[in-house]
C-alpha cells in the first residue's frame, strides 16, 4: 500500500491490536513491529491524505498530515501510575492550519477540527475541541455569554440530533463556572469542558475503501460546529487554500 492509497484496514490491524492490550511491552512490540507498521500506520497515512484531499473543499483551514496528524503509539508514562509503553488504539487529529496540533489541556491547543479513533473493538469519529487549555475554554465561554444563539441553532439542527445526539457530556461540570450564574439562559452549555459531536462506527467501515468518504460527510455535519468555535478564538475560515 502507498500512502496516496487506501483500500481499507483489515482485520489483522484488529489482531493486532487485540494482542497490545495482552502484551503491552517493548519486547513483543519489537517483535511485531513490521505488523503495526503494515497493517495500522501506513493505512491510517493513506486514511490521513485522503481526507485531507477532501477537506481541501470542505474545509480548506483544516488540514491533514501523515507526519503530523497521527498520535504516536507510545505513551506518555512520566505522571501515570499505569506504565504500559503503548497505546491499545491508534488515531489522527485534522487541525486548523494557522494554530498548533495540541489537545487537551496540557498542550497550546490548535482550535477546532476533527477526529478518528479505532480500537479492537470499537471505533470513532468525531468533530470540535476536547478539553480545551483554560484561555480556549474561557474565549468559548465568552462567545456563549454574548450570544449563544448562533451555537443553540447548530446543535438543535435535526440532521446533527439524529446523526449525533448532541454535544458529548464527558467532563461537564456539575455547577457552573466561576463568574457565570445558575439562571444564565445558557447554563448547560457554559457547564461543558469540551464541545465534541461524535458517533460510533461499525466494523464493516473500517475494513471498506469508502471510509475516506464516509467520514468526509460525517466531518461536513459537524463542520457548523468547528466553524463557530474556530471563530470564537479568531481563527479564520478559509475559501480555499
Amino acid at each position: 500500500m502507498t500512502a496516496a492509497e487506501f483500500t481499507g484496514f483489515r482485520p489483522a490491524a484488529l489482531a493486532f491490536l487485540r494482542s497490545l492490550e495482552r502484551h503491552n511491552d517493548r519486547e513483543w512490540f519489537e517483535r511485531n513491529r513490521a505488523t503495526y507498521e503494515t497493517e495500522l500506520r501506513a493505512p491510517l497515512a493513506a486514511l490521513t491524505e485522503e481526507i485531507d484531499v477532501r477537506l481541501a473543499t470542505l474545509a480548506p483551514e483544516i488540514v491533514g498530515d501523515p507526519r503530523r496528524s497521527l498520535f504516536r503509539i507510545h505513551r506518555d508514562v512520566r505522571f501515570s501510575a499505569d506504565k504500559s509503553p503503548y497505546k491499545t488504539h491508534v488515531a489522527c487529529w485534522f487541525h486548523h492550519v494557522d494554530a498548533g496540533r495540541g489537545v487537551g489541556a496540557q498542550t497550546p491547543h490548535g482550535g477546532a477540527g476533527f477526529y478518528f479513533h479505532m480500537e479492537s473493538e470499537r471505533a470513532s469519529l468525531g468533530g470540535g475541541i476536547w478539553r480545551p487549555p483554560r484561555p480556549t475554554l474561557q474565549r468559548i465561554r465568552e462567545a456563549i455569554d454574548e450570544d449563544a444563539r448562533p451555537l443553540v441553532k447548530i446543535l438543535a439542527d435535526p440532521a446533527v440530533r439524529r446523526r449525533f445526539g448532541g454535544l458529548a457530556e464527558e467532563n461537564m461540570l456539575t455547577r457552573m463556572p466561576r463568574g457565570y450564574s445558575d439562571s444564565h439562559p445558557a447554563a448547560t452549555l457554559l457547564r461543558h469542558q469540551s464541545y465534541t459531536l461524535g458517533r460510533e462506527l461499525e466494523q464493516r467501515d473500517l475494513f471498506s475503501p469508502r471510509l475516506p468518504d464516509l467520514l468526509a460527510r460525517e466531518y461536513a455535519r459537524i463542520l457548523p460546529l468547528v466553524h463557530w468555535l474556530n471563530r470564537s478564538l479568531g481563527l479564520r475560515t478559509l475559501a480555499r487554500r
